[in-house]
């Protein structure tokens, strides 16, 4: 800048006047193309703006940047409610924008300036109006997580679930910005959970890929459909598979969702996990599949006492009063059992072709058989606690079974009465 764009720039009105007096060229620019009046605009300097447009000639008050802004647009876009006032009342272009297509609203609603974004709304600037990206002002605030200014502009009537070029609605903005606030609100307002933008992802999805699970919690509640599935043919739970976020998956896996769903690889959620060795939540899936199998066969054994299903789990058992028991099933699978005898007994107890394929996915070497019965022992165990059956008689008949009944009743001699569990109908 040169030393007449700096006073205007700092406010020096004295040292402008000199300038001038002292026949400095008045119409300069910097780099950016900002003018005298771009600087005292955007710096709020009322009184220079005032002797810019009074004593100097020829001044071009809609003169814009390089950006295609106005002294109007830099006031609004810096907070200058003052030299905003005094814009308007010297006849500035209200409706002008910029090479983006962003008006005055865009730049005050981005910046979060709730003064100057009511004082536009009441010179009854377009709510409507959308940049060159198809953005409104209120997309732009929800990105910018202002809620105030949202609320502001949701009480004005904007458009909660307008679309941009690329589909996406306001909540899709919050929802890339992990902000359960924003999201809240937009949901109060009306925002539909279920819009797709130009990949097919619903909020839901973004929240699901960028690994948000407070906030895909409150998506569900608001009523998101946790099967839609995005271009890639992906439901939410393929995401979490691909990515191995374990609480969002839990969270869907409670929830309900469909297991049998293929994306366009013609993968399940549980084949994505095991695809990349996700192995806790291969085991969540497959511990999910068994149980909403065995719930839709015996639809009278829900718990009663928990209808929401807040104490159901599918993640992995640490519980003080299955150790003994989980230590067993180690012993067992690693010491007692030969190769493929799992395989065996996981058909005895309707594991099916998929989960026994998903399981067999992790490679730990020649031995690799003992980890692979070890998590099917683990997984079902959970199946057991949930029909609410004695693990130790289950165990029992199962090694009998397959023709192992010198090990069952090895395994019986040795079991404690403790680990019987109690006979009633409940989830873990």
């Amino acid at each position: 800048m040169n030393a007449l764009l700096l006073s205007a720039w700092f406010g020096h009105l004295r040292i402008l006047q000199i300038l001038v007096n002292s026949g400095a060229k008045i119409h300069c620019e910097n780099k950016d193309g900002l003018t005298l009046l771009h600087c005292a605009a955007q710096k709020g300097h009322v009184l220079m703006l005032a002797f810019i447009m009074e004593d100097l000639e020829d001044v071009a008050l809609d003169h814009a940047d390089k950006l295609g802004r106005t002294a109007f647009h830099r006031a609004a876009e810096h907070g200058q409610l003052d030299a905003l006032d005094f814009l308007v009342g010297s006849g500035c272009d209200h409706s002008v924008k910029d090479k983006e297509g962003n008006t005055a609203l865009h730049l005050a609603a981005g910046r979060g300036h709730l003064a100057v974004l009511q004082r536009l709304m009441d010179i009854r600037l377009d709510l409507e109006e959308r940049n060159v990206e198809g953005l409104t002002a209120l997309h732009v605030a929800a990105e910018g997580l202002h809620l105030n200014c949202v609320q502001l502009l949701l009480g004005a009537g904007s458009n909660v679930n307008a679309l941009t070029q690329k589909e996406q609605s306001c909540l899709h903005y919050a929802t890339l910005s992990g902000s359960e606030d924003m999201a809240r609100a937009l949901i109060h307002a009306g925002g539909c959970t279920n819009l797709a933008d130009h990949q097919g992802a619903s909020p839901i999805h973004l929240a699901v890929r960028h690994n948000f699970p407070a906030l895909v919690q409150l998506l569900i509640n608001a009523g998101s459909d946790l099967d839609a599935t995005d271009n890639r043919q992906q439901t939410p739970l393929h995401l979490a598979a691909e990515h191995a976020w374990q609480d969002i998956a839990e969270i869907l896996l409670v929830e309900g969702v469909n297991l049998n769903l293929r994306d366009k690889q013609g993968k399940t959620a549980l084949a994505v996990a095991a695809r990349s060795n996700h192995v806790s939540l291969v085991d969540m899936i497959i511990k999910a599949d068994r149980f909403y199998r065995w719930e839709k066969d015996h639809p009278s054994c829900r718990d009663r006492s928990d209808p929401s299903g807040k104490s159901l789990t599918f993640k992995q058992d640490h519980r003080q009063e299955t150790q003994q028991l989980r230590s067993v099933l180690w012993r067992l699978a690693s010491k007692y059992l030969r190769p493929h005898e799992w395989k065996k007994l996981a058909y005895c107890w309707e594991f099916t072709e998929a989960h026994i394929h998903a399981i067999e996915q992790q490679w730990t070497g020649t031995k690799s058989y003992q980890e692979h019965g070890h998590r099917m022992l683990l997984i079902w165990l959970h199946g057991v606690a949930t029909k609410g059956e004695n693990p130790s008689k289950a165990l029992f008949e199962g090694l009998v079974a397959i023709g192992r009944k010198d090990l069952a009743e090895s395994i019986r001699k040795k079991a404690n009465a403790d680990l019987s569990a109690p006979r009633r109908c409940t989830a873990m």
